[in-house]
């Protein structure tokens, strides 16, 4: 007999009781496929009037009871899995999405304002957003805002916009004011931001990045890198412009084509009025969190340059598809337009579009207000799209362009500043190449390691030779020797009456130093090799080591030279299709301005040397080492897919980790090694060069299940500097700044500001741009959000910077 079973959620416990009497009684086999619901029931209750025994029933309840425990424990295992904020902020997304689809009609968004925005609910989930950027609980204590009275504010216009910011300008000049929101408007901005995000993003450009779901910074740069892979021209265009009314208009133009709400528009309007908003092109410190961003900015500046996003669509289908050879081959079966759409359609062969044999490729990539292009054609073509590009963003869009990017050769390799990482062009090293490359380096590694010996014997020829004469003029007298040649009694004359030995000692040492002009010597070290112990050896051992250290120098440079008339060689081969093939594209991280930066700050000195930061001495020990266990983070998650990764290891293991102990030294007055001893579980977040692996591998998973459209500002934010200020505020207890904190502050933190890159600036894991009127200004934070600030979990967006002037 065959029971045709059909799996129902409802009838789940009842086909196991059936399941477990039909087994009792032999009745096999048994075959489960889709069925109708209702022959089930009925299969069910005939099976039920049919059962004869007591026991074979009351078997069958204890199975049942025993498998109805089952749903409970798993239920119980769900609520107790951690839920991130990644998916507590899509929740609420969904919840806002659902508000914003039912005002759809007739092909735009109606009353969005009214309906949406001024909703208690909408407002309600836009702070609880705004507390999750902030890595609050959502089930801790609340700010007590009235979210009803705000929408009443909304919905009749009442609402200030001005009483609800504060205007804050820098000490030095007071030109350019930073007008920040307070949480109401911040709440405000926040439902207006979610609400645009759901209407705009489904319809941005493949070539958009930046402030959208899978399409951020990494996503970017892995376009540029491995599918524009064979390009012959690229450059980039550097926008200068700051908006104003024209701007403004032509944007809220823009978005009515969408959206029919004139109130929405009108609030708009009053944010810019109010200098809110700030939209300024060409100087976005793009995705480091910083207050003058604005939460409103990324959307809006990705919809107005939505508009050249279509335009570079239709200048690549111009020189692609209708270019000069765009007509239809022998026989009809090939058209220069047919396999550029077929291009389009299908994305599979996106390796090949540049450098295929099949014409011209060209290819955008835009983040922001930042663009890259690259061109696979005649540097004619390259010229005639940038000057089209300049033209429609000139005479289009009234954005100004700046004129400082040239069209760079990238066969040649040269380098192309994009996102703050240095992009270039190269041919991939053969092994035969390899190998030459290789031996070159044993050569070198040879002669250096023969050359720090060398130097070693003789700084301890020079050290002795210093404490042997030392020691002798301690123990007598140059008169007393009863020696009496012209050079002892030179010697003598220089000793005054009534002077000590060591006083006279230390005199004719720096006759000495004058007479050898030892200041032009990087050290010590140099003088005594080179003044006293090599002069004083053999002069056969001294030529023969300086005669193999040149014949190593001239080894390398001639093997270097041979390598690249190697390399230029292969590269004219005829067809180049193999030197075509081995053309790849390159990351490089911005090891000399990181550097710059790491002095900037304090980590280390100008000769390159780690040193304690003096701003963290005075803060506690976590947070010491988590301001610099911050900078690793975002190192490790900035550079961790780049070439010269291997540099960025070693800055990590030779100054930041040893600055962090020093700092910690300098602290408790300890040695170093019984810092590291001490420290050694804290220290952990920082590994050495040997952990960096297994801490990649365990990072990997936290970075792609980042969302930078909800996590943007926060995911690539810049570190800071805070200094413990110690003030007192006489009968007035502080919470913290951070929007949605009610933990009370236990201290107060100026923000020190080191720098202030002009746009494109280098990506160097601090904050490269931070507006003058913050610099000095003191915030208080609780310790959690200070640590939260140096890791990265929380951007400066989420500090209210005029909560003392309430």
């Amino acid at each position: 007999m065959y029971y045709f079973c059909h799996v129902n959620v409802v009838q789940h416990f009842r086909i196991n009781i059936i399941v477990s009497n039909i087994c009792a009684t032999g009745w096999f086999p048994l075959v489960f496929r889709p069925y109708t619901k209702f022959s089930i029931i009925e299969e069910v209750d005939d099976f039920e009037h049919s059962s004869q025994t007591y026991e074979k029933s009351a078997s069958a309840m204890s199975l049942a009871k025993s498998l109805a425990c089952l749903p409970c424990e798993s239920s119980t295992s769900v609520k107790q899995k951690m839920v991130t904020r990644m998916e507590l902020k899509r929740s609420i997304e969904l919840r806002i999405k659902k508000r914003v689809k039912a005002q759809y009609l007739y092909g735009k968004y109606h009353d969005l304002m009214e309906k949406v925005i001024a909703n208690a609910s909408t407002l309600q989930d836009a702070y609880d957003v705004i507390r999750l950027n902030s890595n609050i609980d959502l089930a801790s204590e609340r700010d007590d805002l009235c979210f009803a009275s705000m929408a009443e504010q909304l919905v009749s216009g009442k609402f200030d916009v001005n009483a609800n910011s504060i205007c804050m300008f820098s000490k030095s000049e007071r030109k350019e004011p930073l007008v920040l929101p307070r949480v109401k408007l911040k709440v405000i901005l926040e439902a207006i931001r979610v609400v645009f995000e759901i209407v705009y993003r489904p319809i941005f450009s493949k070539i958009s990045h930046g402030c959208r779901s899978g399409r951020g910074h990494l996503s970017a740069l892995n376009y540029v890198c491995k599918e524009i892979n064979k390009p012959d021209w690229c450059f980039t265009i550097c926008m200068n412009k700051e908006a104003d009314k024209n701007v403004i208009s032509k944007l809220i133009s823009t978005m009515e084509e969408r959206i029919k709400d004139d109130h929405l528009f009108s609030f708009v309007r009053g944010l810019f009025d109010a200098h809110v908003l700030n939209l300024t092109f060409g100087y976005f410190p793009k995705g480091h969190g910083l207050p003058q961003e604005g939460v409103l900015s990324p959307i809006l500046m990705n919809i107005y340059l939505d508009m050249l996003d279509r335009e570079i669509f239709g200048i690549c289908m111009r020189h692609e598809g209708l270019g000069s050879n765009s007509d239809v081959s022998k026989g009809g079966q090939h058209s220069m337009l047919r396999s550029w759409i077929r291009r389009q359609m299908d994305n599979a062969d996106s390796n090949k579009r540049l450098g295929d044999g099949l014409g011209v490729r060209l290819h955008a990539c835009r983040y922001m207000d930042e663009i890259f292009v690259a061109v696979a054609g005649s540097k004619d073509i390259a010229l005639s799209v940038k000057t089209d590009v300049t033209n429609f963003l000139r005479y289009s869009l009234n954005i100004d362009v700046k004129d400082c990017s040239d069209i760079l050769p990238m066969h040649d390799g040269s380098c192309v500043q994009f996102l703050g990482t240095a992009v270039s062009v190269t041919a991939e090293e053969s092994e035969a190449v390899k190998a030459v490359h290789k031996l070159k380096d044993k050569v070198r590694l040879f002669a250096s390691q023969k050359k720090e010996i060398w130097d070693a014997g003789t700084v301890r020829i020079g050290q002795k030779w210093l404490a042997y004469g030392l020691k002798r003029i301690k123990e007598s007298e140059i008169k007393q020797l009863k020696l009496s040649t012209p050079l002892l009694d030179h010697v003598a004359q220089f000793r005054k009456d009534g002077m000590k030995t060591d006083h006279w000692f230390k005199s004719l040492l720096k006759i000495w130093l004058q007479d050898v002009n030892a200041r032009s010597e990087a050290d010590e070290g140099i003088v005594l090799s080179k003044y006293i112990a090599e002069p004083a050896l053999p002069p056969d051992l001294s030529e023969s080591f300086y005669d193999f250290q040149m014949q190593a120098e001239k080894y390398v440079s001639s093997e270097t030279a041979a390598t690249l008339a190697l390399l230029y060689k292969s590269s004219n081969i005829a067809g180049s299709s193999t030197s075509k093939d081995s053309i790849v594209t390159k990351m490089e991280a911005p090891i000399s301005f990181i550097v710059r930066s790491l002095n900037r700050y304090g980590l280390i000195n100008l000769q390159g040397f780690p040193r304690h930061v003096s701003t963290l001495i005075l803060q506690e020990n976590d947070l010491i080492v988590g301001w610099f266990s911050g900078l690793v983070h975002r190192w490790l998650k900035w550079y961790s897919e780049f070439d010269n990764f291997r540099d960025i290891k070693i800055i990590i293991s030779e100054c930041v980790r040893k600055s962090c102990i020093r700092t910690l030294a300098a602290k408790y007055r300890m040695h170093e090694t019984l810092i590291e001893k001490k420290f050694e579980s804290e220290l952990s977040s920082i590994p050495m060069t040997e952990e960096l692996e297994t801490e990649m591998t365990s990072m990997t998973s936290s970075f792609e299940n980042e969302d930078e459209a909800l996590m943007y500002g926060i995911s690539y934010s810049g570190l800071c500097v805070l200094s413990l200020s110690r003030v007192k505020v006489p009968s007035r207890v502080f919470n913290c700044f951070v929007f949605g904190c009610c933990v009370s502050s236990p201290s107060m933190y100026t923000l020190l500001v080191k720098e202030r890159q002009k746009f494109p600036g280098w990506k160097t894991g601090f904050s490269p741009a931070i507006h003058p009127s913050l610099n000095g200004r003191r915030i208080g934070l609780c310790n959690q959000h200070v640590k939260d600030l140096y890791m990265g979990h929380i951007s400066l967006q989420s500090i209210e910077f005029g909560a003392l002037s309430k």
